[in-house]
């Protein structure tokens, strides 16, 4: 398949699965996983992700009721999906209908949503979230014991998990435990006051490697599971790269000294060169900023790249290569190659951005190559998906 493709993103589920039950066996014994999948599951698929793991996973997060539908009519249990984003006030019914459970951040949500849910006939699954620290969304911790007991009270409404969110369990062990330490007060005192919550989950990627106290009931890796850290070191769970990204040289060109390269001439050749021509750009989520900025791997060999990234070509220099590639063979953006690898990390770090940003940023005009066992079992591209390819 990918002998016929200018680039394509290659997604080893077998990395998937061994990341998983590399989380398995880190986790506290018991502990469920929420598997993140939101925004495609980090560009890598979401309905391929979420098959791949369903029976090795407990349940499954994304961002918005369309995401939810989407795994919902690929065969995975709507009870299994919780929308961890705020939702509209019109969006209810949809939601009530469907089944999914939902976020709830502030009472006065929690009490739209049980009035809609008995006018529809049945109750619906609600986590609340409790903001102890990510200044995003979420009940104040200040005002969270009353407001849960207030919510709790509602008709129409399961409280099913209740959960917080870290915002620097990568950078900073100090507060991420401040905010643990916390959150189970107001479980301690919820409890005390009658309300006992099924699922109380907090960890991220990083807190799930990092702070074992952070495991709770139900731990939420994202970026781990799919083989990356956020802070880029080793961690505990030593997790394999799901996502790989590649291309082919379209034209290799000899350039004369002093000849300018791209748009608006940031780039003027000081020696002749070989310059290889990539059918990727910006308009297929590689990044502007790695313009004049950042390398390629071609023979397993890093390159440089040269002049302005464009919409739909870049340009790296192949002069200095020990045998001149053609038309046709293989570039890799990040990934493995003959020996050789570009981390994610490295390319997000050129392009001044983080990993999350360069993996959800992968266009759908870039086709999904899905691997098991080195061979491709499926393929996804904007014309849809071919699945038993081989």
């Amino acid at each position: 398949m990918q002998q016929k493709l200018p680039t394509w993103v290659e997604v080893d589920l077998d990395n998937l699965l061994f990341n998983i039950a590399a989380i398995r066996r880190h986790i506290r014994e018991g502990a469920k996983i929420l598997l993140t999948v939101k925004a495609d599951a980090y560009g890598h698929g979401a309905v391929q992700v979420a098959t791949a793991v369903s029976e090795f996973v407990d349940m499954f997060g994304v961002a918005t009721i369309d995401e939810a539908i989407e795994l919902k009519q690929s065969g995975i249990d709507e009870r299994r999906v919780l929308i961890l984003s705020p939702i509209l006030e019109k969006e209810i019914p949809r939601v009530v209908e469907e089944g999914f459970a939902v976020t709830v951040s502030y009472y006065a949500f929690g009490s739209i949503l049980s009035q809609q849910a008995r006018a529809k006939g049945g109750p619906v699954e609600i986590h609340i979230e409790v903001d102890t620290g990510m200044g995003r969304t979420g009940v104040f911790l200040e005002d969270a014991e009353r407001e849960i007991l207030q919510i709790a009270m509602l008709p129409g409404v399961s409280i099913g998990g209740i959960y917080t969110h870290f915002p620097v369990s990568d950078t900073d062990a100090g507060f991420t435990r401040s905010q643990i330490v916390s959150f189970l007060s107001l479980i301690a005192a919820l409890a005390a006051r009658g309300v006992s919550i099924p699922l109380v989950h907090s960890a991220n990627s990083s807190a799930l490697d990092l702070l074992a106290e952070s495991h709770m009931d139900m731990v939420r890796p994202g970026l781990l599971a799919y083989g990356h850290l956020a802070h880029g070191s080793a961690g505990a769970v030593q997790a394999k790269p799901v996502m790989s990204w590649k291309s082919r040289l379209v034209q290799v060109r000899r350039i004369p000294a002093g000849k300018s390269i791209s748009y608006g001439n940031t780039f003027t050749t000081s020696r002749d060169t070989v310059m290889g021509v990539v059918p990727v750009g910006y308009g297929h989520g590689l990044p502007f900023k790695l313009s004049n900025k950042g390398e390629m791997l071609v023979g397993g060999r890093r390159v440089p790249i040269i002049g302005r990234v464009t919409m739909d070509m870049t340009m790296i220099d192949l002069t200095d290569l020990p045998q001149e590639p053609v038309p046709g063979d293989e570039v890799v953006f990040f990934g493995s190659q003959n020996g050789g690898s570009i981390s994610l990390h490295e390319l997000a770090e050129w392009a001044q951005t983080i990993p999350y940003e360069i993996l959800c940023g992968i266009s759908k005009r870039v086709p999904r190559t899905y691997l098991r066992k080195g061979k491709v079992e499926a393929y996804k591209s904007l014309l849809g998906v071919i699945a038993n390819y081989i």
